[in-house]
């Protein structure tokens, strides 16, 4: 999954309909060009792309004033909107997701319920302390990741990574639990 595809299919589903300017310059207001690949052309591919797919479907409008050719608006379809749900819960629920996945998803989780934002992240919770149990179940009690060189630093890059990211899971999911942010079906 990339967080382009998700980022994009939010941006459309936020605005209803529009064009690939319009959903480019959304994506520049949320950061997304410093945290993830989306540029102005890999925009317009994936828009491009994603009507072929018939996940998007392109509406042709007048033409441009500054005499250019027709726009062409875009609007997810029912597949386009299956595949957006679903791209996002799988993005809320993994530990093995990129950087770049997770913040597309955590950017746009108030599209999801209260309930089902939350059952996401308890499960990526659980998933990463399950992640981080087995890298140690193999070791020897008592081991000491100081001694065993470079291998000992990857674990300890896993392990290191499978806390923080517990934790910070942890953090949100109590977050939303103490009701931050209006969430989908809340006024």
């Amino acid at each position: 999954m990339t967080s382009l595809r998700l980022l994009v299919l939010g941006a459309l589903r936020r605005r209803g309909r529009a064009h690939g300017y319009q959903v480019r310059t959304d994506l520049e207001v949320w950061g997304a060009h410093e945290w993830s690949t989306a540029s102005s052309g890999s925009v317009y591919h994936a828009l491009k792309s994603m009507a072929r797919h018939g996940l998007l479907a392109a509406h042709e409008t007048v033409a441009s004033t500054a005499g250019g050719p027709p726009r062409i608006e875009y609007e997810l379809t029912e597949a386009g909107e299956q595949e957006y749900l679903a791209l996002l819960g799988q993005a809320l629920s993994g530990h093995d997701r990129a950087l770049d996945v997770l913040a597309a998803a955590v950017g746009l989780i108030e599209d999801l319920p209260r309930d089902e934002a939350l059952r996401l992240l308890r499960e990526r919770a659980a998933t990463m302390h399950e992640w981080r149990a087995a890298i140690t179940e193999h070791l020897p009690a008592g081991t000491d990741l100081d001694t065993w060189g470079p291998v000992g630093e990857v674990l300890g890059l896993w392990l290191t990574t499978a806390d923080t990211g517990a934790r910070w899971t942890d953090r949100l999911v109590r977050r939303l639990e103490e009701g931050a942010f209006t969430m989908a079906g809340e006024t």
